[in-house]
Parts: C-alpha cells; structure tokens; sequence
C-alpha cells in the first residue's frame, strides 16, 4: 500500500477517534448534569419549593456522588465505548439498567442512616428525573445527527416512495440516511389504510394507488419508486401509468429474490424492465434453494458463454465451488464471462475451457482429466427456424454433442441436461433434438451411478436472440414490430428463474427425470410487443409475419401421455422420460435429405421403449 494511502488512513481513523473522545465527554458532562439537576428538582419538589438552609449544597453533593456511581457503572457496562448505536433501543436499556443500579445504591446508602442529608425519596425521583434527561439528551443529538445525514435538497430528486413494508421502509431509510444521495423522499404511499398519515423518519404517507397525481402535486416529487419489492405487474403497470400522467419519472425497486444477500441500498433503484410489467406471476421466490450441494465441488458448465451459461456460473460461483470449469466454443463469449465474474480478462485461467461438443475425443479427454463431480449442460444450437432449415446441425451439436458428454461421464455425481418446453409433443428440429437429449440423458442414468436429469422451461426473457431482443432493436431501429400469429403465446422466464430452476433440480431431481417450472399462465407475443413500445414511447407499429414450420400457436410444458407429480414443491413437476439407447441415434445421417432427417428425428422422439429400471451401483435391471 501507498505512504501517501496509510497516512490518509491514519489520519482519518485519528480523526474518528478524537471525535468520539469529544463525544463520550460531552455526554458525561450531560450525565453529571443530569444527576445533580435531577438530585435539586427531587429535594425541591419534596419540600414544596421553600428548601431548609443548607439543603441545596447537600442535595447538590449527593447528585454528584451519584453521578460517580453511575459514570462507574455505566463503565463496567462499556456504555460509553460505544457499545451500542447512539439513541438505539439497546443504549435505552442500558441507560435505564444502569440509572436503576445507581439509584438503588444510593438509596441502599442512605438508608441506614439517622441523620440523612436528602430525604430517602430522592435517589427515586432524582433518579427517574436524571434518566429522563439524559435519554432527552440524546435523542436530541440523535434527530441533529440524522438531519445532517439527509440529501442535501439543493442537489437531491425529491420522489414519492409507494410501498411502505419492509422493502419500501428500507429504501426509504437509507436515502434518509445518505447525505450525497441523489433521492430525498418527501412523501409515500401505500393501500395499507393502517398507515395512513404513518411518519417514518418525519416521511408522511400521503394515500394510496389511487393519489398518485395528487401527492405528486403536493410535493413536488418528480419522481415516484414503486418499493413493494414482489408486487403484481397489473399493480407495477397502473403505478407507472399514473405517475407518467402526472409529469414525474417512474422507477422500480428490484424483486426480493434479487435482493436476498444484501440490505436494500439506493443503488438498488432501477429503470422500469419489460419483466416487471409482464402480466405473469414471479415464482422464484417461492422456490426455497440451499446451494451447499455445490460447495467444495468441481463443477463444469458447458455453453458457459450463453445467457444461460453465464448466469448459472455466476450463481455457482456465490456457493464457494471448489473449482468452476466453464465450456464454450466462443472465445469472446468466455473473455465476457471472465470479466464479469473477475474484472479482469487475460483469459490465462484453467477455469475456461475453449472446445467444441462436436470434438468427440476433446470432450472426453477433457472430462477424464479434470475430472468434474456436478456437470451442467446448456450448450446447444437453440434458434427454431435455423434448426428447422439445417436439421443437420442440430444433430451433431444437441444430440451427438450431448451423447459425447454423457458418454465420459461414468464418474460423474450429478448431470443437468437444460431442455425447452418445445420438447413437450415436439414438432421442430429444436423441439426433435431436445426431447432425444432427454431420453439419452434418462438412458445414462440407467446405466452410470449418478444422477441424470433434465430441465425444462419455456423462453428466457433477453437472452441472446430472445423476442424481447428482437423487439427492443426494432423499437431502436424504428421498424415495425414483427409478430407470427395475434395469439401466438409463450411461457417466459427470466433468467434468474431458468437458472434457479437448474441449481434446483440439482437439489431435488431424480434419475432420469424431467424438471419442470410451473410458471403461471403464457404471456401473449402481441401484449409483451405493446408493452415495450408504450415503454419505449414507440409509435412502431405491430406487424403479424405467420407462424414459421415447426413454430406452435401456445407452446405445452408437459408431453402427451406424461404424468404431473409434485413430490418435493407444489410449483415443481417431475416428469419420468423413457431411456433412449445411444445405438439408436447412430444411425442418424446430418447429410442426408433434410425432411428424411426431420422424419427420422420425429420417429427418435415417439419411438415405444421399456422402461428401465436401476439396480444397485447402477446396474440396469430387466423389466417384466
């Protein structure tokens, strides 16, 4: 470190600890005040304000020996180290505890005496007098302290904050307590009729959903922060209408699932997202999830570089793993994932691994040598009309790339296939190559003694080449907004939920199952299309294009024939998938005529299998 940084560090810490000095002597000449002002009033109220000769010096000389007992208490409790935050509950307690030691002491004192100097019921009422002053004393140091910690009202926004549970109370606490903050709250608001006219932190709440332009106009608040932290998105959509209508800037704090491991801070405010306004029901924070599973093990993630893949190793990454090895073909996808997660991109590190799921042999030896306990698989080609138009490509990426992983994974503890809900009655290349992945993955784990699985759920809201990209570019473009069909619906996720729902069927999945996310009701294409463009101020207008091959009006998120069970979480399905034998996907030919491979890809998905059930160490036993 710097000469110039240490003595800039020491200088401040000196400079703390002069004025806690100052402090701690300023309160103990509060306190001696107390004690004697305290003592005074007792014995003159006592004698009905006409005090016999001398009474005054001696009740006087006794508040000051009880100041003493109480300073040399109140040192034996650390009260004066600071212990506890200044006029915080605990500091209270203490204060009152020890006032209460002190007075018992001098009472006990004068007791046995004949001829005492202050009648027995002063150290009582002195006591009681002397605590009242001292607590006054400092909440009065504590509301200074905490009016010069608010923005300053020059240069902050003044905002209205709608929401005052935990969330919103929160937020608006440490803006108060920002003095270079850029938010100073002037107002809230909240449905709750129980906390109207509610003050927290001398912040009133003004209403409810319904006095939004109102409370903007009273205030003077350009901005309104919408701080119920799981609300519905009807309710987030007519909030923002409002606010939009009154003249005054819309933000959002983040959902509580993105805001698990840390206190709510400023910084967590945030734009308005096309997530947040969807008319569908977030249900990661119903999904309880202990990553211990993944602490201290060697974990592999394929596809790292993907939305997908990216986001899964920075979730990995927060249960401490005992190394993350991260797979992709795209070497500037791994530079970006390395400078996310380290800040830094010298791409120097054993952790990223650049191959290809089509090297058969580079697979194998990759696995063999690193030797991965946990393997999570998300890469694949994964774009419908491409695959529909190359069937062969998805051939040797999704199902002979897939194959090749599993094929080296004999020691393996666990394998998360990542599948789409287009496998559910698949009837696209996509759809096709996904659901064999499926069955291959249900027929390792027939044969290897770990636990082999799939993961379903439906599109990833911004992932690469997702609508709401699509979208968003053409808003920024000025073109028109392309739709296939006006019903066309799909099941969205974010990806914090699609990565959740992964490291959660590492959890609890079982052998050869399918994982599936109930995830509400599917969000119309045309709807998602209007909201973007009312949030963009967007007048692009909304062109219908048909549906493309192997494209479905509603997307079904469990096949024909499979059976819904819930043994572990009412919002997760497990679904059994039939073994599919890797010979039966050799005699797949990527060169052949493309409908012939489409056809041949089809049967591969409805082909009638025994099923297979697992012996000890894995064995495949025979069914009957």
């Amino acid at each position: 470190m710097p000469q110039d940084t240490e003595n800039t560090q020491d200088a401040d810490r000196q400079a703390r600890r002069a004025r806690a000095r100052r402090r701690t002597v300023r309160f103990l000449a509060t306190d001696t005040t107390a004690w004697v002002g305290g003592f005074v009033a007792a014995v003159w109220t006592r004698f009905e304000f006409q005090l016999p000769p001398g009474q005054l010096s001696r009740a006087a000389a006794i508040g000051l020996v009880a100041a003493v007992v109480h300073v040399a208490v109140a040192a034996l409790r650390r009260l004066y180290s600071g212990r506890h935050p200044l006029g915080s509950l605990q500091e209270v307690q203490g204060i009152a505890g020890t006032t209460i030691t002190t007075a018992s002491i001098v009472l006990l004192g004068l007791l046995p005496a004949t001829d005492r100097p202050v009648p027995a019921s002063t150290p009582l009422v002195g006591g009681a007098l002397a605590l009242l002053f001292m607590l006054g004393a400092r909440f009065a140091y504590r509301h200074r302290r905490d009016l010069a910690m608010r923005p300053d009202v020059r240069s902050s926004t003044p905002v209205l904050l709608f929401g005052m549970g935990d969330a919103g109370q929160g937020l608006l606490r440490a803006m108060l307590g920002d003095p270079r903050g850029r938010y100073l709250p002037v107002g809230a608001l909240d449905d709750d009729p129980d906390k109207r006219d509610l003050r927290i932190g001398g912040v009133r709440v003004l209403g409810g959903r319904h006095d939004v332009a109102a409370s903007v106009r009273l205030t003077g608040a350009s901005t309104v922060i919408f701080s119920v932290a799981n609300a519905d998105a009807a309710l987030i959509r007519q909030i923002r209408e409002a606010t939009l209508e009154a003249g005054a800037v819309f933000k959002v704090l983040p959902p509580v699932r993105d805001l698990v491991d840390h206190r709510i801070t400023v910084t967590d405010v945030r734009d308005v997202q096309v997530s947040d306004l969807l008319g569908r029901r977030q249900v990661v924070g119903d999904l309880p999830l202990s990553t211990n599973s993944l602490t201290g093990r060697r974990i592999l993630v394929t596809g790292a570089g993907g939305s997908i893949g990216s986001e899964l190793c920075r979730q990995v990454m927060k249960a401490n793993p005992g190394e993350l090895m991260m797979l992709d073909r795209d070497e500037s996808a791994l530079h970006s994932l390395q400078m996310s997660l380290a800040g830094r991109a010298m791409l120097d590190g054993p952790e990223l691994i650049l191959a290809d799921l089509r090297d058969d042999e580079g697979i194998r030896r990759i696995i063999r040598e690193r030797r991965p306990e946990i393997i999570f698989h998300a890469a694949a080609l994964k774009h419908l009309t491409l695959l529909q138009r190359h069937p062969g490509e998805a051939i040797k990426t999704n199902v002979w790339g897939t194959l090749s992983v599993l094929d080296a994974c004999q020691d393996v503890a666990k394998f998360v296939n990542i599948s789409t809900d287009k496998a559910a009655d698949p009837i696209s290349v996509l759809g096709y190559s996904k659901r064999i992945t499926e069955r291959l993955t249900a027929h390792a784990a027939s044969r290897f003694s770990g636990t082999f699985l799939s993961v379903r759920f439906g599109n990833v809201l911004s992932s690469r080449g997702s609508v709401v990209t699509a979208f968003q570019r053409q808003i920024e473009t000025g073109t028109p907004l392309t739709v296939t069909h006006p019903e066309v619906s799909r099941y969205l996720m974010t990806v914090q939920e699609a990565v959740h729902l992964v490291l959660q069927a590492a959890e609890i999945g079982r052998d050869g199952e399918a994982l599936v996310l109930d995830m509400g009701d599917p969000v119309r294409i045309v709807d998602l299309a209007r909201q973007m463009a009312e949030q963009a101020s967007s007048s692009a207008p909304i062109v219908y294009t048909g549906l493309r091959p192997g494209e479905k009006l509603h997307e079904d998120l469990l096949g024909t024939g499979e059976v819904d069970t819930r043994p572990f979480h009412p919002l997760v399905s497990h679904v059994a998938v039939p073994a599919l034998d890797p010979i039966e996907v050799s005699g797949l030919d990527p060169y052949d005529d493309e409908a012939k491979i489409v056809e041949h890809l089809a049967l591969l998905c409805v082909q009638p299998v025994s099923p297979v059930v697992k012996g000890p160490r894995g064995v495949p036993l025979q069914s009957h």
